[in-house]
């Protein structure tokens, strides 16, 4: 009964998320609350907004989207992320598909820009695809741009994605990821929302999420973002709870690096690879990840049976300098759309990896040309 009662709670339409949490862990008052008796102790906008509540309506619904799969975490639930409990305003339940025990081990959020570069989604993508293969899981908001990459790449470690809607947990946005909606499902992750099924995506709802990916996690990394990015939000709820706050650095030209250069400029860790955050993880956290990191020199394994195109990229590419587009088409004997091709395929592969300025690398002990 008390599980629907909490998913009543996130119902309640004009009420701050502090206000929401002062009724979390009252379950005599929450009784008292849907008999309809006065509770004069509340706050006059709590018990308006209770009023407007259809507690069987709601009970209903919750029923209703169970019966279809998804599956409620309310504040009474021992699977409810214990993490997600320390921050001041936590949700009284979460709509989820895919795996609860995804929410379980040490995590970090990669998040950034709609509007980013092709760089910024290459960082975004290989950082991840690093992360979850040390055992942490990536945390983002299933948005275009930043976070969609950091999504690719924590796919490469079976239930190592985990994603944040502002949305109904029914109401994939934007529309076109819904397909990586289903994919995060399918490898053993988890989608999760504080939203109600059936909720639109209204812009209030984004900032509202953006402190549930703050609170699901250890720490965040900015990739790229603008000046008014989504992503400071995080990054600001993050430093509010006491998470660590990373960014990777940009190209001072770009708009899209005013965010993470003017969070460096403030404290926040600088980070280039997954191994810095990892250096800063608490011992505590290290001891819970799995050790399911490649051994150094053996990413090319990853390709079962490069194809003879990618055979001559390797040959040309190196671990300690980027290549250019130009210098690889030259040296291989290769069009540039073949090229181009063969490139995606080897990232995609955990094998090479994009620079600045278009240059490629084998992923090791890289260096950025002079």
């Amino acid at each position: 009964m008390l599980s629907y009662l909490y998913g009543a709670l996130t119902r309640l339409a004009g009420l701050s998320t502090i206000r929401r949490a002062e009724l979390l862990g009252q379950e005599e008052l929450l009784l008292r609350l849907r008999s309809g008796r006065n509770v004069p102790e509340l706050h006059p906008s709590i018990s308006k907004a209770v009023a407007k509540l259809d507690w069987e309506a709601c009970e209903r619904q919750d029923r209703e989207a169970q019966a279809r799969g998804i599956t409620l975490l309310s504040w009474d639930d021992g699977r409810y992320p214990a993490v997600l409990r320390t921050v001041p305003d936590p949700p009284p339940a979460l709509y989820l598909v895919g795996s609860v025990e995804a929410l379980e081990g040490p995590a970090v959020a990669v998040v950034g820009s709609r509007l980013c570069t092709v760089y910024g989604q290459n960082v975004a993508q290989t950082l991840a695809a690093e992360l979850a293969r040390s055992g942490l899981t990536v945390v983002s908001g299933l948005a275009r741009g930043i976070d969609s990459s950091a999504h690719e790449g924590s796919l490469v470690v079976p239930g190592r994605a985990v994603a944040v809607l502002g949305t109904g947990i029914d109401v994939p946005y934007p529309r076109e990821n819904e397909g990586l909606m289903r994919r995060i499902v399918e490898r053993g992750g988890a989608v999760v929302t504080e939203f109600p099924p059936g909720t639109p995506p209204a812009p209030r709802n984004f900032p509202i999420r953006n402190r549930v990916i703050a609170g699901l996690v250890w720490g965040v990394v900015i990739v790229e973002a603008t000046e008014r990015s989504g992503s400071l939000i995080t990054a600001r709820f993050a430093l509010e709870t006491g998470r660590e706050v990373f960014a990777v650095p940009q190209n001072i030209t770009s708009r899209t690096a005013i965010g993470p250069n003017t969070l460096i400029q403030k404290g926040a860790k600088l980070i280039q690879r997954g191994q810095d955050l990892l250096e800063e993880l608490p011992e505590h956290l290290r001891c819970k990840l799995k050790q399911t990191e490649e051994p150094e020199g053996t990413a090319q394994d990853s390709l079962s049976e490069p194809s003879a195109a990618n055979r001559r990229l390797l040959a040309i590419l190196k671990p300690d300098r980027g290549v250019s587009v130009d210098e690889l088409c030259r040296s291989s004997d290769l069009p540039a759309s073949e090229v181009l091709s063969g490139l995606l395929e080897l990232q995609m592969a955990g094998v090479c990896v994009e620079l600045p300025g278009m240059r490629y690398a084998l992923k090791g002990r890289m260096k950025e040309p002079h």
